[in-house]
């Protein structure tokens, strides 16, 4: 009977225990972060990338500190957090373009006017 509780206990213990992530566990937020600088994240998504990161950073610390379980959820969120980044910045590249566009609009707009006048409408 004592044998079979100590293999309960053990099998147990080895459950709570977690496994080592791989060593690229980093790669995917690693281009994430890259991609984003790319697109601009730090001009347009400073928040975004100063948070993707910060929890890489916390990530690799976990990994030195061999806290495996949070090690995962914190690259998965710095990778997010660079996506988001992108997304953000890609937005607010369109916003920019569609601004001039509008502006160049308006002054084709006030040219033909000031040419044509009221023929124009």
């Amino acid at each position: 009977m004592k044998p079979v509780l100590i293999a309960i206990i053990f099998l147990v213990m080895t459950a709570c225990t977690t496994a080592r992530p791989p060593a690229n566990v980093f790669n995917a937020a690693e281009d994430a972060i890259k991609a984003a600088e790319s697109v601009g994240g730090d001009e347009f998504a400073p928040v975004e990338m100063r948070f993707a990161r910060e929890k890489l950073a916390s990530a690799r610390l976990g990994m030195e500190k061999q806290k495996y379980s949070v090690v995962v959820y914190l690259v998965e969120e710095a990778e997010i957090n660079a996506e988001l980044a992108i997304e953000k910045s890609r937005t607010a590249k369109s916003r920019r373009r569609v601004n001039e566009l509008r502006k160049s609009n308006e002054e084709l707009d006030a040219s033909l006017r000031a040419t044509f006048g009221d023929e124009y409408e």
